[in-house]
């Protein structure tokens, strides 16, 4: 885990860590990257797009590098949606938040994924801390890289889900 990974996951984003801001741009300018969209308005200071993920309505979460990716990153809306805190959500490997994909549809998304950076049109059935599931739809995966391209993680944002 690299230094900027443990910090983003000691502490909830708040005004006293400029809610991760350094992490934050990194989804960012990554989404712009694979995407060529902006995730929050930009033209704004760090912090204030830092909030603005952290307060969005839409789930904005990501994982790390780890052989077991582990959430490093949820904004209250994800939090909210998963019926965790943050401490508890940035320690949790991002396999255990969902149900087993079916071969070809993880084969699908992974190819993707790499093939192009992201995708934009995944779905699949996800599991809260209270064991209800919901389905997201139309969601929009994508490799988290440093400026100089190192792999960082991915990150996924949504905005339709519903409880199945």
């Amino acid at each position: 885990m690299t230094q900027q990974d443990q910090a983003t996951t000691t502490s909830e984003p708040s005004e006293n860590n400029e809610f991760l801001a350094p992490h934050i741009e990194l989804l960012c300018a990554s989404y712009r990257r694979w995407t060529g969209r902006d995730l929050v308005a930009p033209g704004t200071s760090p912090q204030d797009r830092a909030r603005a993920v952290w307060l969005a309505p839409v789930v904005i979460a990501s994982h790390g590098t780890e052989a077991d990716p582990v959430f490093n990153y949820a904004n209250r809306a994800a939090l909210r949606l998963w019926k965790m805190d943050w401490a508890t959500f940035t320690h949790l490997p991002s396999r255990y938040s969902a149900e087993p994909l079916a071969r070809e549809e993880r084969e699908r998304l992974l190819a993707a994924v790499t093939a192009h950076g992201y995708i934009d049109d995944y779905s699949g059935v996800r599991i809260a801390s209270d064991g209800s599931r919901f389905r997201i739809e139309q969601a929009t995966v994508w490799n988290v890289v440093d400026a100089l391209g190192t792999y960082r993680g991915q990150a996924v944002v949504f905005d339709r889900w519903a409880i199945v």
